[in-house]
């Protein structure tokens, strides 16, 4: 086995666990917030989870067999070190990149949603009450 190939799986070893990790506490951690951004729907707030879960795998594992090829051959251990801190930190960027566009989009929704909370009539009142002046009347 050369050193081409040795980088190869060393990065596999590292970026697909990493993958997996943020994929997991992203799922855990994100749970509570996409219940608050679909008011408490836990049925629909699990399903989007869920479907975000497989989506995140599908995108990042994609990425990460793509980015996989090296455009040079690696000589020695120091240009395993380089090859691998280039494509370990473009994974990691982009998995951060993600995470962030998945909190916008849903930031947003949740911020439509209260909005239309905010615009929604109040209740109407469910009882009158018999008006009494809140003070006396000056000189009575």
């Amino acid at each position: 086995m050369d050193w081409t190939v040795g980088t190869y799986v060393v990065y596999l070893l590292i970026a697909v666990p990493l993958t997996v990790w943020v994929a997991t506490t992203l799922s855990r951690n994100g749970r509570l917030f996409l219940e608050d951004v679909f008011s408490g729907n836990d049925a629909l707030a699990g399903a989007v989870n869920r479907l975000l879960v497989v989506g995140f795998y599908l995108l990042n594992l994609g990425f990460v067999s793509l980015y996989l090829r090296i455009g040079t051959e690696v000589l020695d251990l120091r240009g395993l070190f380089e090859e691998l801190s280039v494509k370990i930190g473009v994974v990691t960027l982009v998995l951060g990149i993600v995470h962030f566009c998945n909190v916008y989009v849903f930031n947003a929704i949740r911020r439509r949603h209260r909005l239309e909370q905010l615009r929604t009539a109040p209740v109407p009142p469910q009882a009158h009450l018999p008006y009494a002046p809140p003070f006396p009347a000056p000189g009575r």
